[in-house]
């Protein structure tokens, strides 16, 4: 199989010294430090899903797999076992975990499945999505964070993660149809493109709402042409951008 440096070579031109960085912060996750991250891990695990609902065991062995401080920057990996969002630049910031479990759990996701990600962000949605499905198809606008979640995942040993710098708007149409599509960043309707690249009876979920205001976390469900919504909680995540905006 690819790797995802094989697939995006383009997205994977960084210095040898990004790979250095990547090795120090996931050693310092096994180190002294590491051992307390590993215990504010499984304390996120048991008081931050399970308690509230998060009890899809594939959804929990996957976010016990991923380790959420390896997909922030060193400084900020004391809080990254915390529930809440947490900034990882360009502006963007990483879900907060029980979010990450919710929208992960409310697929009902399958070995089989492709999933297409719009908002790779660090790249930890993603990680949590290829622990459970077959191929995660991720894009993310910002060619920065996407250049970064490419050298991340590979370093990780993903190879079942493919992201590309682009509009999301646009969907992936080259690996549609979709099983399922995760959108990680709010807009106030559903891009038509990303409706189309969805399979019949597959499942959508994002923040749909006014970027300045409270949104509702929407799980869709495609019948024929049309998405049938049900709302799930508010949230608040920060706006999708590029084409969005024209409409």
């Amino acid at each position: 199989m690819k790797t995802i440096f094989d697939r995006f070579i383009r997205l994977c031109s960084f210095p040898v010294l990004i790979f250095i960085v990547l090795a120090i912060n996931f050693l310092a996750g096994c180190s002294s430090e590491g051992t307390s991250l590993e215990t504010k891990h499984q304390i996120m695990i048991e008081n931050d899903l399970k308690t509230r609902g998060i009890d899809d065991p594939t959804v929990i062995s996957a976010m016990q797999k991923v380790k959420r401080h390896h997909f922030v920057d060193k400084n900020r990996q004391k809080n990254a076992y915390g529930d809440y969002p947490l900034p990882i630049g360009e502006g963007q910031t990483i879900s907060q975990p029980y979010i990450v479990g919710l929208m992960t759990q409310s697929l009902q996701l399958k070995s089989s499945d492709q999933v297409l990600e719009i908002g790779t962000g660090s790249g930890y949605q993603a990680a949590v999505l290829a622990e459970i499905v077959k191929n995660v198809y991720s894009i993310e606008i910002k060619e920065k964070l996407a250049r970064k979640a490419v050298a991340l995942l590979s370093f990780l040993g993903y190879t079942n993660i493919t992201v590309k710098a682009g509009d999301g708007y646009y969907g992936w149409e080259e690996y549609a149809p979709f099983d399922a599509i995760i959108i990680t960043c709010s807009t106030e309707k559903i891009p038509p493109p990303l409706i189309e690249q969805l399979k019949e009876g597959g499942k959508i979920i994002l923040p749909l709402g006014h970027k300045f205001q409270i949104q509702n976390l929407v799980l869709g469900v495609k019948k024929g042409d049309k998405i049938k919504k049900d709302d799930l909680i508010p949230v608040r995540f920060v706006p999708m951008t590029g084409k969005i905006k024209d409409n």
